[in-house]
């Protein structure tokens, strides 16, 4: 009964053919009524349920009394119903499998309800959004089950070996989609992990698979079955993050041909792409990468999507071959790119909410000979950083200052892509930001807003380029110019004059040292005697990773090593430094869980 969560009457215990009727395996057992003494005959056996099963009254009668009627089945009914409320109220059970979280604070009622309509609408799990957008932690969601199911939390458990025997003859892609596995335990009793220990059905169609004499049930997560799962089925539980690539593999049913962008279409529209593209986004924010990339495999190859974390791309996960398109076909539609377009490059971006914090995307898709590829850009609006953070050396920060401070000239932060050239710039508008300067700016996107200054994002589809900007610029009284890049001849030609008017102009450039700057400004056909004149002087820098700080282990390094650094950075100069080269100490990478492994974060 406990099982099945029906009421059951039983005219004759001892009639096989009555239980057969009821059950294949229903048996009784006459163990506890033999040493008693008692000549039990009939039974009412009903659930004493409120939602969830909280235990099960039996009535029994004797050889010889009276059998059991459906009015008697119908007081049994009303019994256990004022037994469940009562046994609710003592064990103080909440309502609703996540009520105890608004108990707790950790959401409110309101909010709860929209989330359960959003996943009644668009499918998903009530679980991730919570740990998603509210930032929930599994163990506090997996209390909130506990207490309301009354049945035990059990969490995911990297390296759990699962009980072989009872996986004999079941597929991992059932389990995957019925959310349930035996965890441990063996015929004699199964300890099954469930999402949903209330449902009588699925128990029920358990009972009918392992065939295993009596059950233990635990009740977890979603995304803790999928990753047991993950584990049993052979793939690597840390390639992945979770359950989405799991749950592709449920949609056989579908077949997307590259021809037909239709059903392309139609299947990046799908609730399982949609939730991969956000997943893929939203683990990529959460690991702090840069940039995510979406590589189409070759011939029936996975395709591979890989993300930059401090500079260095590492595999997030892969992505079976006929969804891969798919994948690209849903981010191309949050970019506003043009779908049926696969033989020429496009470029486009989005804006998005990703828990609480808004992201833009600028998205750049590659055709490429496998398929196409998708490279996107995370951009996290933020604040300026300040200049004295941005761990410049002390002379080279005294010259920043210095020359930040001159009423006119040409000051340029170069390197290469993603170096936090903008970043520097921004730090030194902070420092220079007073109610008596008037400062424009022109980027491509606007990244980093601040206060009190004027900032323009160039359109250059409508031909509001850097150029068309400064101009613009000259002619609203700046006292200083920001302009994001000085790609052309014509924009480098404008900043210089700007410059030599009386306007301090800071602008970047894509190359790789401060003299080489000076080098390729003249190639775009600059005058050397304006730009000597106006230019006050070149940064050029690098976005290094830093050590982990949970698992950097000092050494003091050996005389070949510190002659190395010496000489690197040059025998003259590095007593500046003021480094005691006697009692130096050096840090060097190790690798633990807050920074997967790498050493650096």
């Amino acid at each position: 009964m406990a099982l099945s969560q029906r009421a059951l009457v039983i005219r004759n215990v001892l009639d096989q053919q009555e239980l057969l009727d009821i059950h294949p395996r229903l048996r009784f057992d006459c163990r506890f009524s033999d040493a008693k003494g008692w000549a039990v005959k009939s039974q009412i056996v009903v659930p004493i349920k409120d939602g969830i099963l909280l235990g099960v009254l039996q009535l029994i009668n004797f050889v010889g009394d009276r059998d059991f009627t459906n009015t008697d089945l119908k007081h049994a009914m009303m019994v256990s119903q004022m037994l469940a409320k009562q046994f609710r109220s003592e064990l103080q059970s909440t309502q609703g499998p996540y009520d105890y979280l608004v108990q707790k604070n950790k959401i409110s009622s309101q909010e709860l309800e929209d989330v359960q309509n959003k996943v009644a609408l668009y499918g998903g799990s009530v679980s991730r959004i919570l740990m998603e957008d509210f930032g929930i932690d599994a163990d506090t969601i997996g209390a909130s089950l506990e207490y309301y199911y009354r049945v035990p939390y059990m969490k995911y458990q990297p390296g759990h070996v699962l009980p072989a025997d009872l996986f004999e003859n079941i597929g991992v892609s059932y389990l995957r989609k019925n959310l349930w596995l035996p965890v441990a335990g063996n015929k004699e009793e199964a300890v099954i992990l469930i999402d949903d220990p209330s449902d009588y059905q699925r128990i029920m169609e358990i009972q009918g698979v392992l065939n295993a004499r009596n059950y233990a049930f635990r009740v977890g997560l979603p995304e803790h079955i999928q990753m047991f799962l993950r584990d049993d089925d052979g793939t690597d539980a840390e390639a992945g993050f979770d359950d989405v690539f799991s749950r592709l593999e449920e949609q056989g049913n579908i077949e997307v041909e590259s021809e037909e962008e239709q059903e392309e279409e139609s299947l990046a529209a799908t609730s399982v792409i949609i939730q991969l593209v956000n997943r893929i986004i939203t683990e990529a924010d959460r690991l702090g990468a840069s940039d995510i990339h979406v590589e189409p495999g070759k011939d029936q190859a996975p395709g591979i999507v890989r993300i930059r974390v401090d500079g260095v791309c590492r595999e997030l996960l892969k992505v079976p071959k006929e969804h891969t398109s798919a994948l690209i076909a849903r981010i191309k539609v949050i970019s506003r790119l043009n779908i049926a377009e696969r033989r020429l490059p496009q470029d486009g971006k989005c804006k998005l909410k990703v828990r609480g914090k808004k992201l833009e995307l600028r998205v750049a898709t590659v055709p490429t000979v496998n398929g196409e590829s998708a490279v996107l850009r995370l951009l996290a609006a933020g604040s300026a950083m300040p200049l004295e953070k941005l761990n410049l050396s002390a002379p080279n920060y005294k010259k920043i200052v210095e020359l930040s401070g001159h009423p006119h000239g040409l000051l340029l932060v170069v390197g290469p892509t993603g170096s936090g050239k903008t970043t520097t710039l921004h730090g030194v508008l902070g420092f220079i930001n007073t109610p008596d300067r008037k400062i424009w700016t022109a980027e491509d996107p606007v990244e980093i807003t601040q206060p009190g200054l004027q900032q323009v994002q160039v359109l250059p589809k409508i031909n509001f380029t850097f150029a068309t900007a400064m101009r613009a610029f000259l002619r609203a009284d700046p006292d200083v110019i920001l302009i994001g890049e000085m790609r052309d001849h014509e924009t480098a030609a404008i900043g210089i004059e700007a410059s030599l008017k009386g306007h301090l102009v800071l602008s970047t450039l894509h190359t790789n040292s401060a003299p080489e700057t000076i080098t390729r400004l003249l190639d775009l056909g600059l005058d050397p005697v304006n730009f000597s004149d106006a230019l006050l002087g070149v940064l050029a820098q690098r976005l290094m990773r830093t050590l982990c700080k949970a698992c950097k282990q000092p050494y003091h390094p050996g005389k070949q090593e510190l002659d190395h650094l010496i000489d690197s950075y040059g025998r003259d100069i590095f007593p500046e430094l003021g480094v005691d080269l006697e009692t130096v100490q050096l840090c060097r990478p190790v690798g633990c869980d807050e920074c997967d492994g790498t050493g650096y974060k």
